[in-house]
């Protein structure tokens, strides 16, 4: 629950779009925050307010008139770590560019200091349109965050131009990395996370790889980004998604990766090999594709590069190197070994023989290991392994 303790208020407006931020207010309870949701009366004709109340288990305010909360837009305003507007119409960001205090979102608006977080959502000669533009501009230059809008369907029909509301997951990454990117080390770090396998040809359809799925280091990209961190994820041949936030780049064998981290390392605060390179690959590639007619074959392997050994030089001055061991059997001297070998500040311990852990799965069950301690997990959601990882590496920085 990466938003425990924190309170939110969710300020939705007039739009078809109103459906999504239900599934927005979902989401940020199920993250452990405290959620009260403000509605216009328009948007009260798209969603009823029974339905918040019952995904935030809180009342929903709707009226500057209700009886009892006469100065709640001061406390709605004062007291929230965040107030998110989705979806923010047209009318509601003019109304709030102009500091219009008509009814009680654009009041508790008017009288906010703290960070606001707006995701328009309108047709897309709207949002086009020079007043919407100039609106936006007005707002950002107060401190607003905007995300979005994206290209997509529309009420009206497919659009090629920008005005359908940003999805509540990706609202709710921004949220996150507000919320809790002021109080982290990582904050504007730039942390770069290698994940999944390499894959080595053996001939123009053959390749030698491993089983490694990508799930820890994407989790650990999302994990940082969450944290204010600039992230660039060096993801191997994977099924999963790119995730919301980090700047993804895609490569396919060990020599990519390898130019990657070096290209990288000199500039990076935090570099974690997440990755799973193919430690052999073979001597030679076939350019044709290899036929079994002849019966068995004889393949001669040559070892890859060993990445964090030959960047260590270039690493940026001060900068924090975390390495993965994943070994069979009870191989914690080795990973201590490798942690002083390759020069690393943590290495993350997890036995690929553990039918609960490792690659395939999404949980994971590891020992972080540094020079003078080690910490043995549970067995976790690998997102939460992630968080934890962080945490010890957050004390190095």
């Amino acid at each position: 629950m990466t938003l425990a303790g924190r309170h939110v208020v969710l300020g939705v407006s007039g739009g078809i779009a109103s459906y999504k931020a239900c599934l927005l207010a979902r989401r940020l309870t199920e993250a452990g925050a405290s959620v009260e949701v403000v509605m216009t009366a328009a948007a009260a004709e798209f969603v009823r307010p029974v339905t918040f109340e019952a995904l935030t288990g809180r009342p929903v305010v709707t009226s500057l008139w209700e009886r009892g909360r006469a100065l709640a837009h001061i406390g709605l305003a004062r007291d929230p770590d965040l107030v998110i507007v989705a979806p923010a119409t047209a009318n509601l960001l003019a109304r709030a560019a102009q500091g219009l205090a008509d009814d009680l979102l654009t009041a508790l608006l008017l009288a906010r200091t703290g960070p606001v977080l707006v995701a328009p959502a309108m047709n897309d000669r709207m949002f086009s349109h020079p007043a919407t533009e100039a609106n936006l501009t007005t707002l950002r230059r107060r401190g607003w965050r905007v995300v979005g809008p994206d290209t997509g369907a529309l009420a009206e029909g497919p659009s090629e131009k920008p005005g359908r509301m940003s999805e509540p997951e990706t609202i709710f990454v921004e949220a996150e990395r507000l919320l809790r990117g002021g109080g982290s080390a990582f904050a504007g770090r730039r942390v770069v996370v290698t994940a999944g396998p390499t894959r080595e040809p053996l001939d123009p359809v053959r390749v030698i790889t491993n089983r490694s799925s990508g799930r820890m280091g994407f989790a650990l990209a999302e994990a940082a980004y969450a944290r204010g961190a600039d992230v660039l994820l060096v993801s191997g041949p994977t099924a999963l998604p790119a995730p919301i936030g980090p700047t993804v780049e895609r490569i396919e064998t060990t020599e990519d990766l390898l130019h990657v981290v070096a290209r990288e390392a000199p500039k990076t605060d935090c570099l974690i090999m997440a990755a799973a390179p193919a430690d052999f690959r073979p001597a030679r590639a076939a350019k044709q594709k290899r036929s079994r007619n002849g019966g068995a074959t004889t393949l001669a392997l040559s070892p890859t590069p060993d990445i964090l050994s030959s960047t260590r030089a270039k690493r940026k001055r001060g900068g924090l190197v975390i390495g993965f061991a994943y070994e069979t059997g009870n191989a914690v001297q080795r990973a201590r070994t490798k942690l002083k070998d390759k020069g690393l500040d943590l290495i993350v311990f997890n036995r690929a023989d553990d039918p609960e852990a490792g690659a395939e799965v999404e949980t994971n069950r590891v020992m972080i290991i540094s020079s003078d301690d080690a910490t043995e997990l549970p067995l976790l959601p690998k997102r939460e392994v992630a968080e934890r990882i962080l945490d010890a590496a957050e004390g190095l920085l």
